[in-house]
């Protein structure tokens, strides 16, 4: 036989469009169900998948586990950059503290000098 119309009239680019949107869809849904990723990872890569981001369900499965890695990391900088704040802060007022004790040492000092 003989392949008769446009690749198009035989599988329509709609159609498979349509599958894998339900596709990614599904998953998305899945993951967001199983607290796989939360709501505002599931909007963003919602949004990426309607805009042809992901080709595959494997694409888009690879996708959220970089991102969360990348949340992970995000977070642990985030605490490290904390500590490293209080305990630059807290050095700050050790040092703050102890010019003060040495000016006030100075001064009853040069008052009991003047006395």
């Amino acid at each position: 036989g003989k392949r008769r119309g446009s690749k198009n009239a035989r599988l329509p680019e709609k159609v498979l469009w349509m599958r894998r949107m339900r596709v990614l869809r599904r998953l998305l849904k899945k993951y967001r169900d199983a607290k796989k990723i939360d709501k505002h990872l599931y909007h963003e890569l919602y949004l990426l998948a309607k805009g042809n981001r992901f080709k595959t369900k494997r694409v888009l499965t690879e996708a959220i586990h970089k991102m969360k890695g990348e949340k992970v990391r995000d977070d642990k900088m985030k605490t490290v950059a904390e500590t490293r704040k209080l305990r630059a802060r807290n050095a700050r007022d050790r040092k703050s503290k102890r010019a003060e004790e040495r000016t006030r040492r100075a001064q009853e000092t040069a008052a009991d000098d003047t006395a």
